[in-house]
């Protein structure tokens, strides 16, 4: 639907589009995998899509969750929320890897990860790169670990 509205003109700057489900608290294994499956081959599909309407350089897609899951897992064989979480940046307009360092297993606390990169820098590089808002809400957060990534 996404790419859809994109390829029909639809003056819009941002489309959000939400998949429920990763709340995940009891019996994760089976639920999560499929999940992630899901989002997958849905972010394929965009992606196939928009290179075939000639706007994938112009199209940026983000994921972001309100909450993080911990490492380990519950007694209900699920996880709790947690304090860290990925966050996915895709456009052909960008230089693909893995920015930021990966959270230390071995350095929980509370039984929470630690995130290496606050979210709030990923969103002020998106203003500011991406949308040209260079005075925002997010401008005064650590983006050290983002400075190498290149958005047009």
């Amino acid at each position: 639907m996404a790419a859809k509205l994109v390829q029909a003109g639809i003056d819009a700057p941002v489309l959000k589009l939400k998949i429920g489900g990763f709340d995940t608290h009891e019996n994760q294994y089976w639920s999560h995998k499929n999940l992630l499956r899901d989002l997958g081959n849905a972010l394929a599909g965009l992606r196939t899509m928009l290179i075939s309407s000639g706007q994938w350089e112009d199209t940026l897609v983000m994921t972001y969750s309100e909450f993080g899951r911990r490492a380990v897992e519950n007694h209900s064989e699920g996880t709790d929320h947690g304090t860290a979480a990925p966050h996915f940046l895709m456009s052909g307009a960008l230089e693909g890897g893995i920015w930021g360092a990966h959270p230390d297993l071995g350095a929980l606390q509370e039984g929470d990860m630690q995130f290496t990169m606050d979210y709030r820098s990923v969103y002020h590089l998106v203003l500011t790169n991406w949308f040209g808002l260079d005075q925002n809400r997010f401008q005064d957060f650590d983006k050290s670990a983002i400075e190498g990534l290149l958005m047009s």
